[in-house]
């Protein structure tokens, strides 16, 4: 009975395991997210405190998706995530967040 218990929690682990996205870095001294880190999780360590989105973020990420871009902050500090359109996020150390290209509607 226990062993049965603990394959049905194995299974279910695997079943709420999120979909392991590509892993891209900033380049050595450089704040500027690149266009191309669409759709992936971009880890940050001993980074500026400061990042940048890229100026114009193109609609579609390189698998045809709507542009987003996962920000993890592995530290030391804290990491505040600047783009156009008074976009402005503050990421602490240890969490993830989601950038994503906000579309507005039209009526």
């Amino acid at each position: 009975m226990k062993a049965l218990l603990v394959g049905v929690a194995a299974l279910i682990g695997q079943m709420n395991t999120p979909q392991e996205k590509q892993v891209v870095h900033l380049q050595p001294h450089s704040g500027a997210i690149r266009a191309d880190f669409g759709g992936k999780l971009l880890e940050r360590r001993n980074a500026p405190a400061i990042v940048y989105l890229p100026m114009a973020p193109p609609k579609l990420d390189s698998q045809g998706n709507p542009w987003s871009l996962d920000i993890k902050n592995l530290g030391p500090g804290g990491v505040a995530v600047v783009g156009t359109s008074q976009f402005n996020l503050r990421i602490m150390v240890g969490k993830l967040c989601t950038c994503s290209r906000v579309v507005p509607r039209t009526y």
